[in-house]
């Protein structure tokens, strides 16, 4: 399997909730002298997505080339119209991502902001305020969203800087040759990143040519090479086999897995994740529901010093279909941080008891699996097979 390669001497800073992620990021784009390249699937059109695209708009009305992608599907096509007329007018550089699916059903689920090529942020958070649900922004919750993003310095910012520039090429209109091109030039910065030896930081992306399986080979990696824990935080947990036989085989092995699932959004997700729970249980695996709010964040810790941030699910969409970002981090202090953060919700959580499926309903337990037997076809035939 092939490794994550990895970059030295990064300043990753972990932004817990928009509370942190907004100030910091406006304050970036405010400061920005030469470019901003932005890409994000929801932006909305409330109060937190009204200021940061007025800080785009200022920094392009200071002469600063904003590039700006936002998916249709995520942002909504009402919502984008609207704010591509607004973009274009202030002199924003707008394109989106696959309006009218034109391009199949893949989606850009990343959110990924360049600086001047000197900052970068990745995460799991959207243009959306932090006390309304991201699915309907009527909706309001009880807390803040759950979610967390990173500030990157450093050597690492330039990887991440030639995938923004990468896919604001591949969306505007570009020749066979041309793409051909833009392909070797990411592959050199590849070999250029696994030259270094000293290991802090990776950025990993998931998309449909070059890095089909990135993101589930850099967990399965580090699944396979846990020693003492894992702490893993996501909202829509319906990965393949590949993944739940990871988990389930480092709990054997005497590992401590915890597995906080945010639950209560999507009818269909919370049955799917319900099914592999029996398994999971008997593996030794620790389920834990997050009910407090909504978890958006896609998280985990493993070990001392191994953490992730980023955009991506561990179910179908994410690992096999949509594009993604994630940032890994080898830090101590860093994985630390995180790892608080991870054990606090758990303590808020629900654990889940094997005894707990005892009074499910033989009726209900055949609904856990018929959703997920209709997911994985589902999957199947969107991701062209590659869900298993």
């Amino acid at each position: 399997m092939r490794s994550v390669n990895y970059t030295a001497s990064n300043d990753i800073k972990l932004l817990h909730c928009g509370t942190d992620y907004f100030p910091a990021l406006i304050g970036a784009i405010d400061a920005a002298q030469s470019e901003i390249y932005f890409e994000t699937y929801i932006f909305a059109g409330d109060d937190t997505g009204s200021a940061v695209q007025a800080a785009l708009m200022r920094a392009a009305g200071r002469g600063v080339t904003v590039c700006m992608i936002t998916d249709w599907f995520g942002t909504g096509n009402a919502q984008i119209r609207r704010l591509h007329t607004q973009l274009e007018q202030a002199k924003v550089q707008h394109r989106i991502f696959n309006p009218w699916f034109r391009r199949g059903v893949t989606r850009t689920h990343r959110k990924i902001c360049v600086v001047d090529a000197a900052c970068a942020f990745v995460g799991g958070i959207n243009i959306n305020d932090d006390m309304f649900c991201d699915n309907n922004h009527s909706l309001a919750l009880a807390a803040p969203r759950w979610d967390f993003a990173v500030l990157v310095r450093g050597p690492l910012v330039a990887a991440i800087h030639q995938e923004a520039q990468a896919q604001w090429a591949r969306l505007g209109k570009l020749g066979l040759i041309k793409r051909i091109n833009l392909y070797r030039e990411l592959r050199a910065v590849n070999k250029e990143a696994r030259a270094q030896k000293l290991m802090l930081a990776s950025f990993v992306v998931r998309d449909n040519l070059r890095n089909r399986r990135a993101i589930q080979r850099a967990y399965l990696h580090a699944l396979g090479h846990a020693r003492k824990s894992v702490l893993l935080a996501n909202p829509y947990f319906a990965p393949g086999r590949k993944f739940r036989e990871a988990l389930a085989s480092a709990a054997r092995r005497g590992v401590e897995v915890v597995l906080l699932i945010g639950v209560g959004e999507i009818w269909l997700q919370d049955a799917v994740a319900h099914s592999f729970y029996p398994k999971l249980l008997d593996a030794g695996v620790k389920v834990v529901e997050y009910h407090k709010t909504q978890l958006h964040a896609k998280v985990a810790v493993i070990d001392d010093d191994w953490a992730t941030v980023g955009s991506s699910n561990v179910d179908g969409l994410s690992l096999f279909l949509n594009q993604e970002a994630n940032v890994i981090v080898k830090d101590a202090a860093f994985a630390q941080s995180l790892r608080a953060h991870i054990e606090q919700a758990v303590a808020d959580g629900v654990v889940i008891h094997k005894d707990d499926f005892a009074h499910v309903g033989r009726f209900r337990r055949l609904g856990y699996e018929a959703a997920f037997l209709a997911y994985k076809l589902l999957m199947r035939i969107f991701a062209i097979g590659k869900y298993a």
